[in-house]
């Protein structure tokens, strides 16, 4: 599937997303990272929560943003499973992640490199370091799997 190893944090954000899809969730994982160490993680709880807001990305970001005691997470790094979705890609903005690592593109819910490109409005005060395919072939396969088995 890859043609290089899959880096630590975003091996955890995959079985992150397992969790969401043995939960009955949409496979999505994320894990913040401060100097290395992996400080936060979520997945997917829009279903189990009630709560629209509940992306991976949005539940690892305040976890992290609640550990570190600051809405400001400029020396971390996010893995996520998936390419962040508007409100996602906001989020990330909002708390500064330095760096954005993502596994499969979404060319329908994605706005970091299709749709808003929330990155590349001028209005985005933030824009983190953006690095995607990393584990792409394994984010894709969880989520082709989940829907698969659901049609």
């Amino acid at each position: 599937m890859t043609r290089w190893p899959i880096p630590a944090p975003m091996m955890e954000a995959l079985d992150l997303a397992r969790k969401a899809a043995d939960s009955g969730e949409v496979p999505v994982g994320a894990v913040v990272v401060l100097r290395g160490e992996i400080i936060a993680g979520g997945f997917n709880l829009t279903r189990t929560d009630c709560d629209p807001t509940a992306h991976a990305e949005i539940v690892a970001l305040r976890e992290a943003a609640r550990k570190l005691g600051s809405e400001r997470l400029g020396e971390c790094d996010l893995f996520v499973t998936l390419e962040p979705c508007a409100m996602c890609a906001g989020a990330i903005s909002h708390a500064r992640i330095a760096r954005l690592y993502y596994g499969a593109a979404d060319p329908k819910g994605g706005a970091v490199e299709h749709g808003a490109r929330v990155f590349d409005q001028v209005q985005c005060l933030h824009r983190p370091d953006v690095y995607s395919g990393i584990g792409e072939g394994e984010a894709a396969k969880l989520l082709r799997d989940f829907f698969s088995d659901r049609r």
